[in-house]
């Protein structure tokens, strides 16, 4: 079966540490454990979407020759990724990722991208049934952007629906072209800020950032507001969707099961309001456990959760 949901994008190990607070620049302080798991932005998503989906996800990437690479593939294998397309590379180290997280769920993030920023369009070229047969590609940018830009116009040929989560938005922002050849951008409040000069306080903050987003050539804007919502326009209709009441943990993850949960009720052929529900959830619940991709929310939970409001 040829997987429907396609992940182009960053494959790392997290290294992860909880304490009380998060250090200021020039303090050490002491963390109460660490941890490591799978992480990037790209293997997060697949994981996520394939959890809810399984049997139809696959993820485009690299890892080294290292141990941090074993237990990456490894990982993405126990949730069941399709990683037909996950190469090694001899030259570069597994990425890595050292995540500080605080007592009330805040987290500080450094990437060093190794093998991730070594991805180019012959890691499209030597995947190209994958790119034809997929319904949605997810990606994000923690990989090179002509990659990028490459592997969306690949998809758009072929009628493909693209979804960009913005992270870590360039200094320089996104390119032009980029913004023409993707169908929906999820920033959340930090990313939609550095695009549109906005922070996205309040629906109408969201709607306002959302129209830019849209001007530059978006067909569909979509802006995580965290634990204030999550606001949505498709160009003919808008909606707002309150968040759902969770006890946060650790929110490292949950915009990565966002886009998850977003991809595979696409895949479903549910319309976009209820996409955005089932995402909103899938984020929602992430919250709610440690860790990067192994804070994926499975369906059951997904819907239970849908069973209350909002």
């Amino acid at each position: 079966m040829t997987p429907t949901i396609l992940s182009f994008g960053s494959v790392n190990i997290d290294v992860t540490a909880t304490s009380r607070t998060l250090p200021r620049p020039g303090e050490t302080i002491h963390a109460e454990r660490y941890a490591t798991g799978l992480g990037g932005k790209g293997g997060n998503q697949s994981a996520a979407a394939s959890r809810l989906a399984p049997g139809h996800v696959a993820l485009i990437s690299r890892i080294g020759q290292d141990a941090f690479g074993l237990q990456a593939r490894t990982e993405l294998q126990n949730f069941g990724v399709d990683l037909q397309a996950l190469h090694t590379d001899p030259a570069n180290p597994t990425g890595i990722a050292l995540i500080g997280i605080d007592a009330n769920g805040e987290n500080c993030i450094t990437v060093v991208g190794g093998a991730n920023m070594a991805i180019d369009t012959s890691d499209i070229t030597r995947n190209a049934p994958l790119f034809d047969g997929a319904k949605i590609l997810l990606m994000q940018m923690e990989i090179p952007i002509p990659a990028i830009l490459a592997a969306a116009r690949r998809a758009r040929h072929n009628g493909t629906t693209v979804i960009l989560d913005p992270a870590p938005v360039p200094e320089t922002g996104l390119p032009d072209a980029l913004w023409q050849t993707v169908d929906l951008v999820t920033p959340n409040e930090t990313e939609t800020h550095r695009l549109t000069g906005i922070l996205p306080e309040t629906p109408q903050d969201a709607a306002r950032a959302a129209a830019i987003i849209q001007s530059r050539g978006t067909g569909i804007a979509i802006i995580k507001m965290g634990a204030k919502g999550v606001y949505w326009n498709d160009g003919m209709q808008d909606g707002f969707l309150p968040p759902y009441t969770v006890t946060p943990i650790d929110t490292v993850a949950a915009g990565d099961s966002f886009n998850a949960g977003l991809a595979v009720a696409l895949s479903e052929n549910k319309p976009l309001p209820d996409a955005v529900r089932f995402a909103a959830a899938c984020g929602a619940l992430a919250t709610t456990k440690h860790g990067a991709a192994s804070a994926a929310p499975t369906r059951i939970e997904v819907e239970t959760l849908m069973q209350t409001t909002p």
